[in-house]
């Protein structure tokens, strides 16, 4: 792996702890509609890391979830439906609280895409680091 695609991996791979983190205090601050997208952002830049590592680079939001869910959903699945599933509903979830100006997201419901949002971060970035731990094994 080349030093500049590591180094993308990471900045990505920090960037979605601290959207993670950026989370939760918005949580804790009764700041619903931030904290959505807080929570939708960290999931995406997991999934970005991703696809630096699978050399498959994309502003696009859509086509990155199209992709996610084709190659380790169905095509090769590595993570469970379920995983696509709490991408979906984090995106839609900060589609709705960016740009829909009456609503009023329910905490308990904030609180439980947080938790599945760390659950799914923590799958990306466990199979990111084994596969980069293989790469780094193998080029030696």
């Amino acid at each position: 792996m080349t030093l500049n695609k590591k180094i993308f991996i990471d900045n990505f791979l920090n960037k979605s702890k601290e959207a993670l983190i950026d989370a939760k205090i918005n949580i804790n601050n009764d700041r619903l509609n931030n904290s959505l997208n807080r929570i939708y952002y960290a999931i995406f830049y997991s999934v970005m890391a991703l696809g630096y590592l699978e050399n498959f680079i994309t502003s696009k939001h859509s086509q990155l979830m199209g992709w996610f869910n084709k190659k380790f959903i169905y095509e090769n699945p590595i993570f469970d439906k379920e995983m696509y599933q709490i991408y979906k509903v984090s995106y839609a979830n900060r589609q709705e609280s960016d740009y829909t100006i009456f609503t009023k997201p329910v905490k308990e419901n904030v609180i439980k895409s947080y938790e599945d949002a760390k659950r799914f971060i923590k799958e990306v970035t466990s199979y990111i680091k084994e596969k980069t731990s293989k790469i780094n094994d193998d080029a030696k």
